[in-house]
């Protein structure tokens, strides 16, 4: 596990992603992917902890159905667990905001079919599932409309630092599962 980010001070907001990569079947950029789930939760002006979990097929399937009460009939990219009783945090010690955990496996099966590349598809999950995390949701068609215009916002400010590539899609092109 990677140790926490040093929590900012001065006019920046606290926060602190702490990461995990509990899988070994595909290379992580904990640092990446750690970098970018802070500046998104800067971006939102949320303060607090986060951690960021990366892991294999049979844990997202596991927590799942534990957590959602699905059959665990097919894998899923990402899950969010958002803190419900989220308070204002105690002096010096960062609110808990909840985790994020991520599928790399799920995620680089889709790809092509989604994102376009293994990369923007892990960094589209990570904006995803911190947005769950801070309250957005996609149950309607206004919810999903505003959810992906933030994801997009995200996405083009903190990781392509410009323009949507071509290719990268918010839908899937073809399925590959629920």
């Amino acid at each position: 596990m990677k140790e926490p980010s040093s929590p900012t001070d001065g006019d920046q907001l606290q926060v602190v992603v702490v990461t995990e990569n509990a899988q070994g079947v595909v290379d992580i950029d904990l640092d990446r992917w750690g970098a970018l789930a802070e500046d998104v939760l800067r971006a939102e002006g949320a303060s607090g902890e986060l951690t960021l979990t990366f892991v294999d097929i049979d844990d997202i399937i596991e927590l799942k159905v534990e957590h959602f009460g699905d059959l665990g009939e097919h894998p899923t990219d990402v899950l969010s667990f958002p803190i419900d009783d989220a308070g204002p945090g105690v002096d010096g010690v960062p609110r808990l905001l909840g985790d994020v955990v991520v599928c790399p496996e799920v995620a680089m099966g889709q790809a092509s079919a989604h994102a376009g590349t293994f990369d923007d598809e892990i960094a589209l999950l990570v904006v995803h599932g911190i947005l769950h995390i801070l309250g957005f949701d996609h149950a309607s068609e206004s919810e999903q409309t505003e959810m992906q215009a933030r994801e997009r916002q995200h996405l083009m400010s903190c990781f392509w630092q410009g323009e949507m590539p071509k290719g990268f899609s918010f839908d899937h092109r073809s399925e590959v599962g629920p």
